[in-house]
């Protein structure tokens, strides 16, 4: 039976290769069998099959028979997918552990220093990137409101004050709690009024009763921005863009007043 186009898409949003795909889907086929034979039927190049394979029993896909040649057999996928899911949890542990390691070590200093001196040598121009998906612009507004100094200020849409709800709140607290100042501009909706609630206990927030999306960005310390380029109503979270400058002239120039007058209107 050959596996349909849904059940490989699947296979791949867990991180399996095109080449492991084809080869694991091929020894459950068979049940068990050599390289050269799952390299003709899955269609494999023969120089990548081992590899291939070896990575397989690597996740917990498959187990190696030690014969001449080596043979390789199928596990029941539902328990393959049990033990790679384990193994994955493992590696993750591991690395986080590493990380932490790190974070604590001198080497920290070491590194920072490296970094410093390299900043030291780029032009201001050059201290911008765009970020694909959301995720991605989530996980740079988390490093610029944690590192906040003096104010931030954020134009978001109702799904956009969720999220900044679910992600930032304990964050942007934190930085209340420093003496930021957190200025927020969000759409009058109803279904965001649990959010407007909480923000408000630590945070200055304003209403807007324009329809439309208003658009989404954040100003922070007058110095760095995150502005989306894309509408969250009409793109996947994955396919959300946006980009990030270290501008004090986009900041501080160009946005912050446009962000103080409309608040001012509010």
């Amino acid at each position: 039976m050959v596996a349909t186009q849904k059940a490989f898409d699947a296979l791949k949003q867990i991180g399996l290769n095109l080449y492991e795909r084809k080869l694991w889907v091929a020894l459950l086929s068979r049940g068990t069998s050599s390289a050269g034979e799952l390299s003709s039927l899955a269609k494999v190049p023969h120089s990548r099959t081992y590899d291939v394979l070896e990575s397989l029993a690597e996740k917990g896909f498959v187990i190696v028979q030690n014969t001449k040649p080596l043979k390789y057999v199928a596990i029941a996928p539902g328990e393959a997918l049990e033990r790679a899911k384990k193994k994955v949890k493992t590696d993750a542990e591991d690395v986080a552990g590493r990380i932490t390691e790190l974070q604590d070590s001198s080497l920290v200093k070491e590194l920072a220093k490296i970094f410093k001196d390299g900043m030291d040598l780029v032009e201001p121009g050059e201290m911008l990137g765009s970020l694909k998906g959301r995720h991605s612009m989530h996980t740079q507004l988390e490093t610029l409101f944690k590192n906040a100094k003096t104010d931030i200020s954020i134009l978001t849409t109702a799904d956009g004050m969720k999220e900044l709800h679910s992600n930032h709140a304990d964050l942007l607290k934190k930085a209340s709690g420093k003496g930021v100042k957190v200025r927020i501009i969000a759409p009058n909706s109803k279904e965001i009024s649990d959010q407007v609630s909480h923000f408000k206990g630590f945070a200055s927030v304003k209403q807007t009763e324009k329809s439309g999306n208003m658009g989404r960005f954040a100003i922070v310390d007058g110095n760095h921005v995150v502005f989306a380029l894309t509408d969250d109503k009409k793109v996947h979270p994955t396919q959300d863009l946006s980009f990030w400058s270290q501008s004090t002239h986009a900041a501080k120039e160009m946005l912050s007043p446009m962000f103080d007058a409309y608040w001012n209107t509010l």
